[in-house]
Parts: structure tokens; sequence; C-alpha cells
């Protein structure tokens, strides 16, 4: 079963207008992937999605400048 999530969804698109990066931060196991995910079904642009918990997604974004270079055009929705 999947939550309604329009009321997020259109805070995230609200935003993403003001921002080329977002970062969905909050607890384990609340939603944020499955947020992340249906914003970036509904985006027109391309998409790069960071984890958070991936060490190799943690190295990159040791240096943001570089693991965005590129994306900033467009989204970069960050999860976990």
């Amino acid at each position: 079963m999947e939550i309604d999530r329009a009321r997020h969804l259109s805070r995230v698109a609200a935003l993403l207008r003001d921002a080329p990066v977002v970062a969905l931060l909050g607890a384990r196991q609340v939603g944020k992937t499955t947020l992340a995910r249906a914003v970036a079904r509904r985006w027109r642009g391309s998409v790069a999605r960071f984890d958070l918990e991936d060490p190799a997604d943690l190295a990159r974004l040791s240096d943001p400048i570089l693991a965005l270079e590129g994306l900033l055009q467009d989204f970069a929705p960050l999860g976990e």
C-alpha cells in the first residue's frame, strides 16, 4: 500500500523551483527514498540520487562541487 504523498510531492516541487538540489532528511524507514523516486518519475529533467548510507556516494560527496558538477542545471535528490 502506497501512502498518499501529494502534499510532500508539491512541497519538493516548490523547493526545486528555488534550488537545483533538495535534500530529503529524516529518520530511517519513513519514506524518503519512496518520495525521491516519486519526484523523479514526475521530473522532466535528468535525475541523480545519492544514498548517504552508501560509502561510495559518501566518498563522492566528500567534494560536493565535483559530485554535483554538471547536475546543477537539473535535479539531484539526496536520499538517506
